[in-house]
């Protein structure tokens, strides 16, 4: 098992540009929590400027797979978004 950061960066008015999409937004990210897989998310800055998701998994498809499928990546929430092995010094499991 790997470590992956899902990074987003959001629309300036991203609070009100995703409300529409989050019910099902949180719906899927549950879906990964209950799976096991997302360990920790939520948005950043103040106002926010990005979202960072932390995942635990065998492979970074399943990380690209839930972005590509996203409401806030399929309706323009999300400008841009990348996903990278994260390698954890302290803390997590192996």
């Amino acid at each position: 098992m790997a470590y992956f950061l899902l990074l987003y960066d959001v629309v300036d008015n991203y609070p009100e540009a995703r409300a529409p999409y989050r019910p099902e937004h949180l719906g899927m990210a549950q879906a990964e929590r209950d799976a096991g897989r997302l360990l920790l998310a939520g948005a950043y800055g103040d106002p926010p400027r990005g979202v960072a998701f932390v995942f635990q998994t065998d492979g970074a498809q399943i990380v690209e797979d839930f972005a590509k499928g996203d409401p806030y990546v399929l309706n323009g929430v999300v400008k841009r978004w990348r996903v990278e092995p994260w390698h954890v010094a302290i803390g997590g499991s192996s």
